[in-house]
């Protein structure tokens, strides 16, 4: 759905733009002759610097998402309004997503916004925990990562630590209460949530070429990306990797929050939000 939009905005901007260029170069000349404006002409005047700002700013600069889904918990709720840095993984066109600049990659910790592998019109939001050539593993729960092991050389595996906190609030699924823990990837501190109930669901894990169940290596130009609530996230452990040509940039700020609890009782519509959580406003870690 973004991309239909950056569609019909570059569309849009450009028909205004070819508006408020004939009449600078036809219509004005004529209307210093006496010549009324003509409205079409105007409208595109006026409309046309506000939608070439906004296209620059959406498509090279920052684009608003909403988080739809609870699957990265803790770090983003259901109705968190996010800020995502366009350019942080390059600057790419709008329309075909070809890439013009390079800027940077994506590091283990980022929480990347990309476009889902298997249906790239919907956009999905998880955190990146390897980059290319890294060895995944995925067993009982616990994440461990070997950077640089594509080509089956021996490396120093990365230190990832998973330890379990007590917190003030807590989180739920399916009425079951989560476990909060705290990992660090890297150097990157954050907090995973663990269901309890849930046993690893290996079968279902996406299955790799050559490499065994819950094991992956990331080939070159791919990321491989997590939710923070594992045992409620659908992603790469389940349909593979990310390619660099699907990522649309680095979230980076929480701009509003709503509570989105409303009951089946409620005579309001579930969309409209029951509270605002002012709490939650600010960077995203």
């Amino acid at each position: 759905m973004a991309n239909y939009f950056s569609i019909l905005l570059t569309v849009v901007t450009l028909v205004a733009g070819l508006l408020w260029l004939f009449d600078v170069l036809v219509l004005k000349p004529r209307r210093e002759q006496g010549q009324q404006q003509n409205s079409i002409t105007e409208f595109g005047q006026s409309v046309f610097p506000v939608l070439a700002v906004v296209l620059v700013l959406r498509s090279f600069l920052y684009e608003p998402f909403q988080i739809p889904s609870g699957s990265m918990m803790p770090t983003l709720l259901k109705g968190d309004f996010i800020l995502v840095e366009k350019f942080a993984y390059g600057i790419k066109d709008p329309l075909f997503r070809s890439k013009l600049i390079e800027t940077g990659e994506p590091e283990r910790g980022d929480i990347a916004v990309f476009k889902y592998p298997l249906e790239p019109s919907v956009d999905y939001i998880k955190r990146i925990v390897g980059v290319p050539g890294d060895r995944i593993i995925y067993r009982n729960k616990h994440l461990f990562i070997q950077p640089q092991c594509a080509n089956g050389e021996s490396c120093k595996p990365l230190q990832v630590t998973q330890k379990e906190i007590n917190t003030d609030k807590a989180y739920f699924s399916g009425g079951s209460s989560l476990n909060v823990y705290q990992q660090t990837l890297g150097g990157v501190e954050h907090k995973i949530l663990l269901d309890p109930r849930v046993s690893p669901r290996v079968p279902l894990f996406y299955e790799q070429p050559g490499t065994s169940a819950g094991e992956f290596i990331v080939p070159e130009g791919h990321y491989f990306a997590m939710g923070d609530n594992r045992d409620n996230s659908q992603d790469s452990r389940y349909w593979g990797f990310v390619s660099d040509d699907y990522l649309v940039g680095r979230a980076f700020f929480v701009w509003m929050s709503f509570e989105m609890d409303r009951g089946p009782d409620s005579l309001l519509p579930s969309w409209v939000p029951t509270g605002v959580r002012f709490e939650r406003l600010g960077s995203i870690e």
